[in-house]
């Protein structure tokens, strides 16, 4: 026997006003077997946990190529 889906969570490359999402709330309900389309605000806590990974990372990125470069300049 197979199994079967009911659900799928589409992840967004990034945070989109609502009204600039309804583009693609609309092209998602175009799709055939779509039953409802239902987008999930963005909650305060959540924007700011990732915005302070986000910064985090580019913090160390910056580190790691600060390190390289000064390298490259005692050759």
């Amino acid at each position: 026997m197979t199994d079967r889906i009911r659900h799928i969570t589409i992840t967004l490359d990034k945070d989109y006003r609502d009204d600039d999402a309804e583009v693609i709330l609309s092209a998602i309900r175009q799709i055939r077997g779509v039953g409802s389309v239902k987008p999930m605000v963005v909650e305060g806590g959540e924007h700011l946990a990732r915005e302070a990974v986000r910064v985090d990372l580019e913090g160390k990125l910056y580190k790691a190529l600060e390190g390289v470069f000064r390298d490259d300049k005692r050759r």
